[in-house]
C-alpha cells in the first residue's frame, strides 16, 4: 500500500521528534518535580505558537503535490522559496513574545521558582525557532514529492544529539553546569539548527529534489505564492491551533490544582502524543496523495484514497488504547518514582485509552481535507469542538465543579470525539460527487 510507503517514514519521524519531548519529560523528571512542572507549563505555552505557525506552513505539502499532480514542476521553487522567507518572518515576533512570558506565569499563580524555569527554558529554546519553521518548509516540499525518508534520518541525528546536551547541560556533565529544565531549552535548540543545516543542504545537493529548486528564488522578494500559501495555512494553522489551544489552556488549568498533578498531566500527555504521531504520520502521506489525485483529476481516487487511510488512522489507535489499559502502571514507572505524581499519572492513562480512536480519525480527516486543500470548514469545525465544548467542558467539570484532572480530560475526550465526527462528515461531503471545489477563504 503506497500510504504506507510514503507514511511509514513520516510516522518514524514524527515518533522521532515527539521522543525530543519524552527524553526532556523523562530527563526533567528525574531532576525534580519543579522542572518537570515548570517544563509542562512552558512547553504548554510554547507549543501551541510553534504548531500555529507550523500548520500555516504545511499549505506546502498540498501546493507541491497538486503542481506535481498538474505537471507544473517550474513553479515549485517559488512556493518553496516564499514558504521560507515567510517562515523567517513569523519567527522574529514569536521570539519576542516568548521572552515575555514569565509575567503571565507569575499571574496565573505558579511558584516562583517553576515560573523562573519555565521562563529560562523558554528564552533557551526559542533560539531554535528560526531553524524549525525553516526546517518544516523543506520538509513540507519533501512531503509533497512523496520523499519522506531525509526527514527521517535528519530526526535520527536530532534526538541523538538532544540525549547528548540533555545530559551534558541538564545534569552537569563534561564541565557544564547542571542546568535542568533549561538544559533541555538549549539542547532542543541546537537540535533544531543542525536538523535544518541537513535537511537545507540535503534538499539542494540531491538529484531528485534540486530539479525543483533554484537557489536564486531564495534571495528574491516577490511574495508571489505568499497569498496562496496563507489562504491555505492561516485556516490549517488556527484550526491546528485550536487542538493545541485545547490541550494548552487544560495544561495551564492543571497547573493550578498542585506540582504533582501538573507532572502527571505532562507524563500522561507526552505518551499520548508519542503514539498520536502515527496516525498524524499517516495523515501527511494521506494529503500527499490527495493532493496528487486531485491535481490529476482523478476525484474518485481521492475519495477512495481518504477513507482507507482515515480507517487505517483508526485502527492503528486501537493498539496503544489496549496499551493504556491493561500496562498504565508500567509505562508510567518510565518517567517517575514519584507515588503522588505517578497514582494521577496512571488515572490520566486510563482516560487516554478513551480518546485514542477518535483522535486517530479526526487527524486522518483532517489530512485528507488538506489534500483537497480545505482548511476553512475545518478551522471552523475545530473551534467549535475544542475551543466551545472541549474547553468549557474541562472548565466546568474539572475546576467548576472540582472533579479535578479528570474533569479535566473529560472535556478533551468529548472535544475530540465531535472533532472526529464534523471532520470526516465534511469529507464525505466533498467527495460523493465527482467535482471537488473546496470553500475558498477571502483574504
Amino acid at each position: 500500500m503506497r500510504t504506507l510507503k510514503i507514511g511509514i517514514p513520516i510516522v518514524v519521524a514524527q515518533i522521532l521528534l515527539i521522543s525530543m519531548q519524552f527524553v526532556d519529560t523523562v530527563m526533567a523528571g528525574h531532576v525534580s518535580a519543579k522542572d518537570l512542572a515548570a517544563l509542562a507549563i512552558a512547553t504548554a505555552l510554547f507549543h501551541p505558537l510553534v504548531l500555529l505557525l507550523v500548520g500555516i506552513l504545511m499549505s506546502v505539502t498540498p501546493m507541491v503535490a497538486q503542481l506535481k499532480g498538474k505537471r507544473k514542476d517550474d513553479k515549485i521553487s517559488n512556493v518553496v522559496a516564499d514558504a521560507f522567507q515567510l517562515s523567517l518572518v513569523f519567527a522574529v515576533p514569536t521570539i519576542f513574545m516568548l521572552h515575555l512570558l514569565k509575567p503571565l506565569m507569575e499571574a496565573i499563580g505558579y511558584p516562583a521558582e517553576v515560573s523562573r524555569i519555565g521562563d529560562g527554558y523558554l528564552h533557551a529554546v526559542s533560539w531554535g525557532l528560526p531553524a524549525i519553521l525553516a526546517y518544516d518548509v523543506f520538509r513540507h516540499f519533501n512531503e509533497g514529492l512523496a520523499i519522506t525518508r531525509p526527514n527521517m534520518y535528519f530526526h535520527i541525528l536530532g534526538l541523538m544529539l538532544n540525549i547528548l546536551g540533555n545530559y551534558t547541560l541538564m545534569f552537569g556533565n563534561f564541565g557544564f553546569p547542571a542546568m535542568g529544565a533549561v538544559g533541555a531549552g538549549w539542547s532542543t535548540a541546537m537540535a533544531w539548527n543542525l536538523m535544518l543545516i541537513m535537511m537545507f543542504t540535503f534538499s539542494f545537493k540531491n538529484r531528485r529534489l534540486r530539479i525543483y529548486l533554484e537557489i536564486r528564488d531564495f534571495f528574491q522578494i516577490r511574495f508571489q505564492n505568499t497569498r496562496e500559501i496563507l489562504r491555505i495555512g492561516i485556516p490549517n494553522g488556527f484550526s491546528t491551533g485550536a487542538e493545541s489551544g485545547l490541550f494548552a489552556l487544560v495544561a495551564l488549568m492543571m497547573g493550578t490544582l498542585g506540582v504533582h498533578v501538573m507532572a502527571a498531566h505532562q507524563i500522561a500527555i507526552n505518551i499520548a502524543a508519542m503514539t498520536f504521531m502515527v496516525p498524524l504520520g499517516i495523515s501527511v502521506a494521506i494529503t500527499s496523495r490527495i493532493g496528487h489525485a486531485v491535481g490529476a483529476g482523478e476525484y474518485a481516487l481521492a475519495r477512495y484514497l481518504g477513507f482507507s487511510g482515515i480507517a487505517l488512522c483508526g485502527l492503528v489507535m486501537l493498539v496503544p488504547a489496549a496499551v493504556y489499559l491493561l500496562l498504565p502502571e508500567w509505562i508510567v514507572m518510565i518517567y517517575t518514582s514519584d507515588p503522588e505524581v505517578h497514582e494521577v499519572a496512571v488515572v490520566l492513562l486510563f482516560m487516554a485509552a478513551i480518546f485514542q480512536l477518535s483522535d486517530g480519525l479526526q487527524v486522518g480527516a483532517l489530512g485528507a481535507l488538506r489534500g483537497l486543500k480545505d482548511t476553512r470548514i475545518p478551522l471552523l469545525t475545530n473551534i467549535f469542538s475544542y475551543l466551545m465544548i472541549g474547553l468549557p467542558g474541562a472548565y466546568i467539570l474539572g475546576i467548576y465543579f472540582d472533579i479535578g484532572p479528570e474533569g479535566l480530560w473529560t472535556g478533551i475526550i468529548v472535544g475530540l470525539s465531535i472533532a472526529a465526527l464534523l471532520h470526516n462528515l465534511r469529507f464525505h461531503l466533498l467527495t460523493k460527487t465527482q467535482k471537488i471545489e473546496p470553500e475558498p477563504l477571502s483574504f
